[in-house]
């Protein structure tokens, strides 16, 4: 923004204009996103209890699933009540700091998914491959540990970004293209050098992002080749255990690789496709994960099924 004086200054506040060219739409969107976001919460929440209350399912790949949930959870909340603000309420307006501790939480947050679908990975390595040694390597205070090094890798990768915003003189301009708050939309408004920011975000998606889907891509490509050397039901049996979590990396990865890609090459001015990229990327792999591990995984689609079985006998007169 620019003072009366005519000198930069720092942001107050931004704007979120949600989808652009669709205002008088925004409205009605508003249901079926708002639809989505409680299906995102309820799927998820209930992957975390029937994890929780069946004791024969505390095992790492479905200790990896609750936090993969947690986390689904959290992202879609970090964004939403805020997007069905703007979009009900005409209420755009975000403060500096606000804006600041979403963006954080979103790309951290996003961060600590992405290693806990690494670990998911190693997970299935270790069972597949090395099977007799999975029971003494992921043992459930290993777990614990890889879960926290997940929260403390995605903070700790993150919490730069805001600082570097808050160094940036903003002017002209306070309105963001997106409904939420991102880094790579933020720092485009300041009238400064963002080479810092630019530099530092690459670091971030290479070291992070990118190195963790390497390191998913090599770990299959051992399950593969273990697998390849086994019978043909064992074979059916080793990728039927993979489906579920290989479905749940190109929900993330796809999207993420996507907006990324957008963000950086694309034409940003008037264009729907990074706010549409935005909110897939932000809203559908946690609406599809408990779809997906819940179709996929008998064991959590037989709890599903007893759990509403049970409702329904309870709901009875």
């Amino acid at each position: 923004m620019v003072d009366p004086s005519g000198n930069e200054s720092s942001a107050t506040h931004f704007i979120l204009i949600g989808f652009p060219g669709l205002e008088k739409a925004q409205f009605w969107l508003a249901f079926p996103l708002c639809s989505l976001y409680l299906i995102a919460v309820l799927g998820n929440l209930t992957i975390i209890y029937i994890v929780w209350t069946e004791h024969s399912l505390h095992e790492p790949m479905y200790i990896f699933l609750c936090m993969l949930s947690g986390l689904d959870v959290l992202i879609s909340t970090s964004s939403m009540p805020k997007m069905m603000a703007i979009f009900w309420f005409n209420s755009t307006t975000i403060q500096f700091d606000a804006c600041l501790l979403q963006m954080f939480a979103i790309h951290s947050l996003s961060g600590m998914e992405s290693t806990v679908l690494l670990a998911m990975a190693f997970d299935r390595y270790v069972a597949i491959c090395h099977p007799l040694r999975h029971a003494t390597v992921l043992t459930l205070p290993r777990v614990t540990k890889i879960g926290m090094a997940a929260v403390i890798r995605g903070a700790a990768l993150m919490a730069p970004l805001p600082v570097f915003i808050k160094q940036l003189p903003f002017c002209n301009s306070n309105i963001l293209s997106h409904s939420y708050c991102l880094h790579q939309d933020v720092m485009k408004l300041a009238c400064a050098d963002i080479h810092v920011n630019i530099i530092y975000g690459l670091i971030v998606i290479i070291s992070a992002i990118g190195l963790d889907s390497l390191l998913i891509s090599f770990s299959y490509l051992l399950i593969f080749k273990t697998v390849l050397g086994l019978t043909r039901e064992a074979q059916v049996k080793a990728f039927g255990t993979c489906v579920s979590h290989v479905c749940a990396v190109f929900i993330f990865y796809v999207p993420f690789i996507g907006l990324s890609m957008v963000h950086r090459f694309g034409e940003q001015h008037n264009s729907l496709l990074p706010v549409i990229l935005a909110n897939i990327y932000l809203l559908v792999p946690p609406v599809l994960n408990p779809i997906v591990y819940g179709v996929k995984t008998k064991e959590i689609r037989q709890r599903i099924l007893r759990l509403f079985h049970m409702t329904t006998q309870t709901s009875e007169p």
